[in-house]
C-alpha cells in the first residue's frame, strides 16, 4: 500500500474518529484537536501499520493513547503552574523564598544585625531563641528575671528595626528600586 492510499483510508475514518473523540473530550473543539493529532500520528507512523490488520482499531488505539498522554501532561503541568491572572501572595512568597542566593543575603543581614547587639542583649536573646526559659537565663547570667525579659525585648526591637526591609508589606529600600 502506498502512502497516498494509506492517507486516503485514514481520512475516510475521520468522521468515526470524531465520534470516538467526543466520547473522551465531550467538547467539539477538543474532539477536533484530538482527531487531528490522531491523523497526524497515523500518517507520521504509517510504516508501523501492518497491512491486513484493522485500520480503524489501530486508529482508535492511537487516539486513546494520545488522549491519555495529553491528559497526563495536562495534570502534570497543572500541578506545577498557577493558571490565574493574579498569583496569590502565598505563591509569590513561595517562589521568592526558593532562591538560595537571596536566602544567603537575608541570613547575612540577620547575622550582621545579631552581631551589632552588645553582649548584654545578644546572650540572653540567643539563649531564649535556643529554647532556654527566662529563669534558666537569669540563673546562668546571675541577673534578675525582669532584666532578662527587658534585654530580650530590647534585642527584639533592635533586630526588628535592623531588619525592617524584610517585614511583610515594607517598602523596598531606595537602593533596591531600579531607576
Amino acid at each position: 500500500m502506498t502512502k497516498l492510499e494509506f492517507n486516503t483510508m485514514v481520512t475516510k475514518h475521520a468522521e468515526s474518529l470524531k465520534m470516538y473523540a467526543m466520547h473522551f473530550t465531550h467538547d467539539d473543539e477538543d474532539a477536533n484537536d484530538l482527531v487531528q493529532d490522531t491523523v497526524l500520528k497515523a500518517i507520521t507512523y504509517y510504516d508501523k501499520f501492518k497491512e491486513g490488520t484493522n485500520l480503524k482499531g489501530w486508529l482508535y488505539t492511537i487516539m486513546k493513547n494520545t488522549f491519555i498522554n495529553n491528559y497526563r501532561r495536562f495534570i502534570k503541568i497543572s500541578s506545577f503552574v498557577t493558571k490565574s491572572d493574579e498569583i496569590s501572595s502565598a505563591n509569590l512568597s513561595y517562589s521568592a523564598t526558593n532562591n538560595r542566593g537571596e536566602n544567603k543575603f537575608v541570613m547575612d543581614d540577620i547575622k550582621h544585625a545579631l552581631n551589632n547587639l552588645s553582649d548584654d542583649y545578644y546572650i540572653p536573646f540567643t539563649m531564649y531563641f535556643e529554647g532556654y526559659k527566662y529563669h534558666e537565663i537569669a540563673d546562668h547570667l546571675e541577673i534578675p528575671i525582669g532584666t532578662v525579659k527587658t534585654r530580650i525585648h530590647v534585642a527584639r526591637k533592635t533586630l526588628k528595626k535592623s531588619l525592617k526591609p524584610y517585614q511583610v508589606g515594607a517598602t523596598m529600600p531606595n537602593y533596591a528600586v531600579a531607576g
